[in-house]
């Protein structure tokens, strides 16, 4: 027995060595890249390529490296953040809106129609956000919204996954018989949503809030096909093109009068990354299971 106990205990903490050899792997390996581009953006041209590749730079630098960005165009680089901020921030607003009550009312409302609905919003989930480029720019070609902010705003606003997220929450984490006992009690239909499934949906309503947060900052393709005007870009197709037109990482077709090397586009690229790790700060206190234990009277 106290052999057979020995061995049990030796295996448990064998696989826990592993377990965690397994996991500091991973953190090295994603880690060490988010590592290199911050200290990159505190170094300086010539010392990106003749220091270690994990030495630290200048904090100056940084600051050096910003102005510097900010000679492109007069100072793009600012308008285009706004502009992230403004899609992504609609976008949002109106996915958020939309797929709560509508994630809600398929997970606890028995109507017809309601399955084909659940269908249509899985394949709105499995089909690649790519392939629906084209039939959108038709349809804000013929609606007369193409160049503007609502040609970005409107399909990032599309967002199933959140319905599906909303619907699961409600299915698993909202007893009906609690939403029973509160039309006993004679709430309405609006009473209810309002003042029970929209409290305890908090958990939920944050992880809409994020994933569709970066879903729409992290858009491409969509507002690349959109937009036209430098001025409307948002951030990640107007830092493509600021960094397409300095030899930043193109030294053949680069404007050499620019400031603007290695150093900035790492820069840049934490400029891009770091709206997203304060919207996970946000919402990571809202991404756990709420507590519904004690809603129901006893």
């Amino acid at each position: 027995m106290a052999v057979q106990t020995t061995t049990h205990g030796a295996g448990r903490v064998a696989g826990g060595s592993l377990r965690v050899g397994f996991l500091m792997v991973c953190a090295v390996f994603f880690g060490l890249p988010v590592v290199w581009l911050i200290l990159a953006a505190t170094k300086t041209q010539a010392s990106i390529f003749s220091d270690h590749p994990l030495s630290m730079g200048s904090l100056g630098n940084i600051a050096q490296g910003w102005s510097n960005l900010l000679t492109f165009n007069d100072g793009e680089l600012v308008g285009w953040i706004w502009n992230s901020l403004y899609y992504a921030g609609s976008s949002v607003v109106i996915a958020t809106v939309l797929s709560v009550p509508a994630g809600y009312a398929l997970a606890k409302y028995d109507f017809a129609g309601r399955k084909a609905l659940l269908v249509l919003t899985l394949i709105g989930m499995i089909i690649p956000t790519a392939a629906l480029v084209l039939p959108l720019y038709l349809q804000m070609n013929a609606l007369g919204l193409l160049g503007t902010p609502a040609s970005v705003i409107l399909p990032l606003a599309f967002y199933p996954f959140a319905v599906y997220l909303c619907y699961v929450y409600c299915t698993t984490s909202l007893p009906d018989s609690l939403l029973e006992a509160a039309r006993v009690d004679g709430a309405s239909e609006a009473a209810l949503f309002f003042r029970i499934v929209l409290p305890l949906s908090k958990p939920i309503i944050g992880m809409i809030f994020f994933f569709s947060f970066v879903h729409a900052w992290t858009s491409f393709f969509l507002p690349f096909v959109m937009l036209s005007d430098d001025r409307t870009f948002n951030l990640q197709v107007g830092l493509m093109m600021l960094l397409q037109s300095t030899d930043a990482i193109n030294a053949e077709g680069g404007f050499a009068a620019l400031p603007i090397h290695q150093p900035e586009a790492a820069l840049a690229a934490l400029v891009a990354v770091a709206p997203v790790l304060v919207a996970f700060l946000f919402a990571q206190r809202y991404l756990t299971a709420s507590d519904v234990s004690g809603a129901e009277k006893g």
